[in-house]
């Protein structure tokens, strides 16, 4: 028979997806990979920023995205060691079994490197199941956050104006009733759920960092007080007597 090529040609299914491992930051030297996904996640939360995302929930969305992106490269990490654990133990006991065979009958160290390799192959092939099942959770992921980025994308700057408009002017109880939701979807174009789903995570993020929204809701103060005053002197105009020079 010939002889076995030292070095088997890399297999361009692997190549991508070990390049997409460490694109997305799940594959790389440092299997804590805290940096890593920091890192991606900031790449990924800029990109869509670029594309017109809204910077408001850009925080929680963050922590949730690095959390559940660091899960699974965790969750690849630990079946990549059983994996070359494995790999390891099988390839050193039929190695074993083959010297000990070699009391018996002549065995040659090109027939070992050929079972070695067979082995190699045929774990090769479950290491290749465990990067594309990764990278399809990666993809999934991505998916996902992408679909609530877009969704979040289809509020218009009026429509945050009106929910925010209501928020700070309710701050004290800032739960709008069934009614009240319906009303304001009218007026955003939105659904209801949108609206109680704003509502939530608005109410979570003002009290997780009041002061940042202490700028934002001096804004919304001042021009309620000044649609109030407005509205004062509308009021005063009509309930004035009229006069000569009034015009009337």
């Amino acid at each position: 028979m010939g002889d076995i090529k030292d070095e088997t040609p890399p297999d361009p299914q692997v190549m991508r997806l070990d390049n997409m491992l460490i694109a997305e930051g799940v594959a790389g030297p440092e299997k804590s990979g805290a940096s890593a996904v920091a890192a991606v996640t900031a790449a990924a939360f800029a990109a869509a920023a670029a594309a017109g995302g809204t910077p408001d929930d850009e925080d929680a969305e963050q922590a949730d995205y690095r959390e559940k992106l660091a899960q699974i490269r965790q969750i690849y990490h630990t079946e990549l060691d059983k994996y070359e654990q494995a790999c390891r133990e099988f390839t050193s006991h039929v190695i074993n079994l083959l010297r000990e065979q070699s009391r018996s009958r002549p065995i040659s160290s090109k027939e070992i490197d050929r079972m070695v390799e067979i082995i190699q192959r045929k774990f090769s092939s479950i290491l290749t199941q465990l990067k594309q099942s990764t990278c399809e959770a990666v993809m999934i992921l991505r998916a996902r956050f992408l679909d609530a980025r877009r969704k979040r994308r289809n509020f218009s700057k009026q429509a945050v104006e009106i929910l925010n408009e209501y928020f700070y002017s309710h701050l004290a109880n800032p739960y709008p009733s069934e009614t009240t939701k319906e009303e304001l979807a009218k007026k955003c174009s939105i659904t209801v759920a949108q609206v109680g789903n704003w509502f939530g995570n608005k109410r979570i993020r003002y009290k997780k960092n009041i002061a940042k929204y202490q700028d934002e809701a001096s804004v919304y103060f001042m021009k309620a007080a000044e649609d109030s005053a407005s509205v004062s002197s509308q009021d005063s105009q009509l309930n004035s007597p009229v006069t000569p020079n009034s015009g009337w």
